[in-house]
């Protein structure tokens, strides 16, 4: 499932700053070539095992084909209709469910948890389902606690999974915050199944997979045998292994489908057409909401809604072992890039959409800070007094008139101007958006914006 910016930050740059941008708007051949070229350089860094790409316009196919191998040890090359673990790309299918039962008059996403579950220990707290869908609530998220690695292994029930996680104290208040969360979505596939009285894998099959004409989708299956189904693979310190073996009990409806990218092209014109929900409820698919204290999050309900390459995009990447994946798409053009890949490794889906992404549409003029005043953002930034808090420092480049962001002991990744106090993260890190805030006019603290995640960050007293 999704990883956040300690993933996001790898080394995976390689992908793209090989590759020269094409003039706006490519013919065909000329973007395939230039995705040729663009895979090529990720293959050859030998951290990557194969991948799979499609770019539409409209009902146009642009690009759709397979790269490098599907299986490594019998040298099986990857078909452009293979079909892929696509992790959290889950969470947007588990969100469309939800708000046809909400249409369907079965919920409503001001219910509070306890409505729906009412033996759930709400800890004095009022969780609306909407909460879930924006990773808000505050709930304690399985993947993030210690003991997961070792029981995710376990073929568990559904209901031994929640007495794992709701067993754990809530994070922050219900809205406080926004921190990337696979229990919410675990809970939102179980009322699916309540609601519905359909189980979820059946749900999404009848509901969503067959109306969206979307036929190699499926429940993932740590056991069928599936034809044209790509095999995961993790990075080692002495390169690509075999991945750890998943129990599809545990990812469920925050990660457990799995599609080929025609599939997902297929997901898109139908979600986007508007041919799955009504009007209002695809426009509450995609309207972003506020945190208590009114700031208003880039992720709405199992999609983040952003702008890339300057044009406003719904997007949503996935990590689950042995894969990773990313679908974009672009109202602007009607354009959808999906990039599948059997490894997780530094080289990142993300990346690669990017760089496909910057050769289609070109790439936005740059701005420039007011000269002066990047020297008052820089020191180090904390979410928190506790060892184990998330922080980075933010540092000036070496000419003195940009800004670097910096992790631990990782490479500074620049940062840029895009308004008063705002920054975001260049290409291919991600979408990092770094918001400054003042206290009597002098910046005392940051506000993290990951798209996946957001919460303040204090700057911290310089050290004598």
């Amino acid at each position: 499932m999704h990883r956040l910016v300690r993933t996001m930050l790898g080394a995976a740059a390689v992908a793209v700053s090989t590759v020269p941008l094409a003039a706006q708007r490519p013919d065909r051949a000329r973007l395939q070539a230039l995705t040729d070229s663009i895979v090529a350089a990720a293959l050859a860094t030998g951290n990557v095992a194969g991948m799979s790409v499609a770019v539409m316009r409209g009902r146009d196919t642009l690009v759709l084909k397979g790269y490098g191998l599907a299986d490594l040890e019998f040298d099986v090359p990857m078909p452009p209709d293979a079909i892929y673990e696509i992790g959290s790309i889950t969470k947007q299918f588990t969100a469309v469910a939800i708000l046809q039962l909400v249409e369907q008059g079965k919920l409503s996403l001001d219910d509070d948890l306890s409505k729906h579950f009412p033996d759930y220990p709400m800890r004095g707290q009022r969780i609306p389902i909407r909460r879930l869908l924006d990773h808000t609530s505050g709930i304690a998220s399985y993947t993030d606690l210690p003991e997961y690695a070792n029981l995710s292994r376990l073929a568990l029930t559904p209901d031994s999974v929640v007495g794992f996680f709701s067993g754990h104290p809530i994070d922050f208040a219900p809205g406080a915050r926004m921190s990337y969360n696979n229990s919410a979505y675990f809970l939102l596939g179980l009322l699916i199944e309540k609601l519905s009285g359909l189980s979820y894998a059946e749900y999404v099959r009848q509901k969503l997979f067959e109306p969206a004409g979307m036929t190699d989708a499926r429940y993932c299956s740590e056991t069928a045998v599936v034809k044209r189904r790509a095999h995961g693979y993790d990075m080692s310190r002495t390169g690509l292994v075999r991945a750890n073996f998943v129990v599809h009990t545990w990812p469920y409806a925050a990660g457990s489908l799995c599609a080929s990218p025609g599939d997902l092209v297929a997901w898109n014109r139908a979600l986007h057409g508007v041919k799955l929900l009504s009007e209002r409820s695809y426009r509450d698919l995609i309207t972003t909401g506020p945190l208590n204290d009114g700031t208003r999050i880039r992720y709405a309900k199992g999609v983040a809604v952003d702008s890339l390459h300057g044009r406003r995009t719904v997007h949503h990447g996935g990590d689950i072992d042995g894969f990773a994946s990313e679908l974009q798409w672009f109202p602007d053009g009607d354009v959808t890039i999906a990039v599948l890949m059997n490894s997780q490794g530094p080289v990142r889906p993300y990346a690669i959409a990017h760089a496909i992404g910057a050769a289609l549409f070109g790439r936005p003029a740059a701005r420039t800070a007011p000269r002066g005043t990047t020297a008052e953002y820089v020191g180090e930034y904390r979410a928190g007094p506790e060892a184990s808090a998330r922080s980075f420092s933010i540092e000036q480049d070496t000419a003195g008139t940009g800004l670097l962001m910096r992790m631990g002991n990782r490479p500074g990744v620049p940062i840029t101007f895009v308004g008063p106090d705002t920054f975001d993260a260049s290409a291919p890190v991600g979408n990092l958006r770094f918001t400054f805030l003042r206290t009597g006019g002098r910046v005392t603290a940051v506000r993290f914006d990951p798209v996946y995640g957001n919460q303040v960050l204090q700057l911290q007293p310089a050290s004598k």
